[in-house]
């Protein structure tokens, strides 16, 4: 079995004139619900083992966040930013299979719309949100829709 964490990015700052979307940063929320929450998936007992990231300057921080609760050095995937459910479920299944547990940091609505192809559990899910998943599977390369159940969503307002 494994677990995948599919995690959106804290919230961001649209402040800034003339900014490209990817390289919007976290805001003042973004930076304090980031670490909090990481630090409550440590309290929980939750032992992430790999950290896959968009390359959006908002999802980089945000997987910056949880790289540092949990002692691991965070990877980009190009393939996150903007992604649909199925390139989102694609990167997942290329893990590598000596990780049981993973984390990928992207966005809205390809997030929400891979909890829904995964489990079947259709979630909003905002800023900052968290949805742990369990996989059925002995590979990641296994993973295919409805292989997967929702065990918990998180949110930095639980």
């Amino acid at each position: 079995m494994k677990t995948l964490l599919l995690a959106r990015h804290a919230k961001s700052d649209w402040d800034v004139a003339g900014l490209r979307d990817h390289d919007r940063p976290l805001n003042a929320r973004g930076r304090r619900d980031a670490p909090a929450m990481a630090q409550r998936l440590v309290d929980e007992g939750v032992g992430v083992q790999r950290i896959v990231s968009s390359t959006a300057t908002r999802a980089r921080s945000t997987a910056d966040a949880y790289a540092a609760a949990f002692g691991l050095s965070g990877s980009e995937e190009p393939g996150l930013y903007a992604a649909s459910d199925r390139a989102i479920l694609g990167v997942a299944a290329a893990l590598p299979d000596d990780v049981d547990v993973a984390m990928l940091v992207g966005h809205n609505p390809g997030m929400a719309d891979a909890v829904a192809e995964l489990t079947g559990s259709f979630v909003e899910f905002p800023t900052c949100a968290v949805a742990e998943c369990a996989i059925e599977v002995g590979s990641w390369a296994e993973l295919i829709e409805g292989s997967g159940r929702l065990l918990r969503l998180r949110t930095p307002r639980d």
